[in-house]
């Protein structure tokens, strides 16, 4: 987790603002790159609603943390995207890789899948 300090408000306090690592792992299949993208935080957690069960296993989901732009290098050769967190979802929006309809929320948590090929 990086901590960045914040701008003071208008009453002279100062805010932290704290940024997760987003994680990044492709899966190279023969015909097929899969890539995940993940908030640090939630690798190994499960979640479970009535109708979902989202398992952000190390397995699939532990990589390595990329900047931005370096994502956005790994992100052209994929076929498909599995996004899961908030950071990861709001990356995903900005470089409008996914769109607001798409995404689901599993016990709180934003999970979206897209095809991109």
């Amino acid at each position: 987790m990086e901590e960045k300090g914040g701008k003071p408000d208008s009453e002279g306090r100062i805010f932290w603002v704290t940024r997760r690592m987003i994680i990044i792992k492709v899966h190279k299949g023969e015909k097929r790159n899969i890539v995940s993208i993940c908030d640090e935080n939630l690798i190994g957690k499960k979640f479970e609603d009535k109708s979902f069960q989202l398992d952000v296993s190390e397995s699939f989901y532990k990589g390595q943390p990329l900047s931005e732009e370096e994502i956005l290098g790994v992100v052209r050769n994929a076929d498909s995207l599995n996004i899961v967190g908030k950071d990861s979802i709001r990356f995903a929006l900005k470089n409008r890789l996914i769109d607001e309809p798409n995404i689901i929320k599993i016990k709180k948590i934003s999970h979206a899948i897209a095809i991109l090929k």
